[in-house]
Parts: structure tokens; C-alpha cells; sequence
């Protein structure tokens, strides 16, 4: 549960091991989801201070979840946090991880004075989305240098 006090969410380094395998996870689902044009997966260094921020959440020494924002300052309009690599196990679904780790992205935002979060989903993940509109994000167009997808969702909200 999110108040688990067994459970820690802190910064990480994407290229921790185990941040590595979550990932690589996400990835393989990416994959059997989606054509290889319709994926669009951060690299590591993308996530890393100062250009973005990346975090996990632990129970004890296993990484059970990891998600990060890429800090874009847009050449045209508002700087904004492209919310990326965002990943919770199976086996801790339907605990609020993800929605633990979106609390924190957006308050890294904040904190930064960015007032607005961004991201792209792809449209067979009908959780990711529920979650996303749960959360308030709302469908705006593509942005920075995605194309247009009949497969993709971008989502925004303002923090």
C-alpha cells in the first residue's frame, strides 16, 4: 500500500542495475505492444541530474518500481517535465506505486518552478491511462519532436 512503511521512495541513478532491468522490462513490453517507430525510450543519461530526475521505490533491497522526467526547456512556450520510463512490477500493481512515483515527478517540477508535466503512452495500455486521467492529465497534440501516431496518446496537466 502507499503507506507501507516497509516501502522507501528515493532518488536514483537509471543506470543502477536494477533500474536497468525494470526498464528493460518496460521495454520488452513496449515491444510486443507496439512497432519499433512507436516506441520512444529515454536513455538513461536523459534522466540523470541536471537534465531530468529519476526515481524508485524499494522494499528493502529490491527495486519494485522507477519512473523519471526529462526538464525541457522548450524553445517556443512554457518549460515543462516530460514524464518518462515510468514501470512497476506485476507483481505490485493495484498498490499505488505508480501514483506514488507521479506525486513525486511532479513535485520535482515544482520545486523547479515547472508548472507543467507532459507525456506520451501508447494506446494499448489501458491502465497507464486510466491512471493518467485519474490524475488530472488531459490529451493535448504532439510535442518537442514526436510525430504524429495513430498508436501514441500525449497527455499534459498543469501543476
Amino acid at each position: 500500500m502507499i503507506d507501507d512503511p516497509a516501502l522507501r521512495l528515493e532518488a536514483l541513478d537509471p543506470g543502477h542495475p536494477q533500474a536497468q532491468a525494470l526498464m528493460a522490462r518496460s521495454e520488452d513490453l513496449m515491444n510486443a505492444l507496439y512497432p519499433s517507430e512507436s516506441n520512444h525510450f529515454e536513455p538513461p543519461a536523459g534522466l540523470r541530474p541536471p537534465g531530468g530526475s529519476f526515481f524508485g521505490i524499494w522494499r528493502g533491497e529490491q527495486l519494485l518500481a522507477c519512473g523519471g522526467v526529462k526538464h525541457v526547456a522548450a524553445c517556443e512556450g512554457p518549460a515543462y517535465g516530460e514524464i518518462k520510463r515510468l514501470f512497476v512490477l506485476d507483481s505490485e500493481r493495484c498498490r499505488s506505486l505508480a501514483r506514488r512515483l507521479m506525486a513525486r515527478l511532479e513535485a520535482e517540477l515544482l520545486a523547479r518552478g515547472v508548472r507543467l508535466a507532459r507525456l506520451e503512452t501508447g494506446i494499448y495500455q489501458p491502465e497507464a491511462l486510466a491512471l493518467y486521467e485519474r490524475l488530472g492529465y488531459v490529451a493535448c497534440g504532439p510535442f518537442d519532436s514526436y510525430a504524429p501516431d495513430p498508436l501514441s496518446a500525449f497527455l499534459e496537466k498543469q501543476l
